[in-house]
């Protein structure tokens, strides 16, 4: 019986696999594409989809993107975004949490969001929209609001949460959670023009600095509103540090706050 090495070899481009021998491959030694994928890049073989990474992320660094399991918390305006960078990445993968359905005020930024959604729950539209980008990412959702109470189960198991909720003490608890469970958190939030962005990794407090003399429910984003390309930015951000972590490479936003003005284009550095 021919083997799955010696089938991918004798279809390979180069470096490369492409989607259908992928999919052919699958069905061929009753796997899913999934497996395929992992086989594939332990044995050198990239996945065509990823060919436009390769130069600056390796097939092995690709592995450790497949490899990795992350959360993100919130599905909303930076969520979607984030959600779905996230699976073109090539992340292994993903946790969604989030308890809400889409309304009409969500249509002008919220990447999954559209009038055909509306009223279903978005880890729903999450989930339908990472199997369409991505079959080989395997894809976990939570239709609950993430508290102390239940946050360890949800985040068990996961490598780096990100951070795209509307409030701050889910925030704050978000931060302890992933404090308890060891893990960095990358924060985002965005208001009117702006946006901020840090990573925190356990034993330091940065959230708590910036929001911990902060009562209120909800962010200065309620009153300023967030239109769509704000949000992107700032995803986009989000994941950069999101692969820096997975990857090993780069610096990230560790003790210091990258604050974002797309108003007058400027980005500032405030050290916490």
């Amino acid at each position: 019986m021919k083997s799955i090495l010696g089938f991918l070899d004798a279809r390979k481009q180069g470096a490369l696999l492409g989607w259908k021998d992928q999919v052919e491959a699958a069905a061929y030694f009753s796997l899913d594409t999934r497996t395929v994928e992992l086989i594939a890049l332990q044995n050198g073989l990239l996945p065509a989809r990823y060919q436009r990474n390769r130069q600056m992320i390796s097939t092995a660094g690709q592995l450790k993107l497949f490899r990795s399991n992350v959360a993100v918390v919130g599905c909303g305006g930076l969520g979607g975004h984030i959600l779905e960078q996230l699976a073109r990445l090539g992340i292994g993968k993903i946790v969604a949490i989030d308890p809400d359905v889409f309304e009409e005020g969500n249509l002008n930024r919220q990447s999954l969001s559209s009038p055909r959604n509306l009223g279903r729950a978005k880890v729903d539209v999450v989930r339908e929209r990472i199997n369409e980008l991505n079959p080989s990412v395997e894809v976990t959702v939570f239709p609950h609001r993430l508290t102390i109470a239940n946050g360890h189960g949800m985040l068990q198991g996961t490598h780096i949460v990100i951070d795209a909720l509307d409030n701050i003490p889910s925030r704050l608890e978000l931060a302890e959670l992933c404090e308890s469970l060891k893990v960095p958190l990358v924060h985002g939030a965005v208001a009117g023009w702006y946006g901020h962005i840090l990573t925190q990794f356990p034993g330091e407090k940065s959230l708590q600095l910036i929001y911990g003399n902060r009562p209120e429910e909800s962010g200065v984003e309620w009153k300023l509103g967030i239109p769509a390309f704000v949000s992107s930015v700032v995803a986009g951000l989000e994941v950069a540090e999101a692969c820096k972590i997975i990857l090993g490479e780069g610096e990230l936003v560790r003790g210091r706050k990258l604050c974002i003005d797309l108003r007058d284009m400027e980005f500032n550095e405030v050290k916490l």
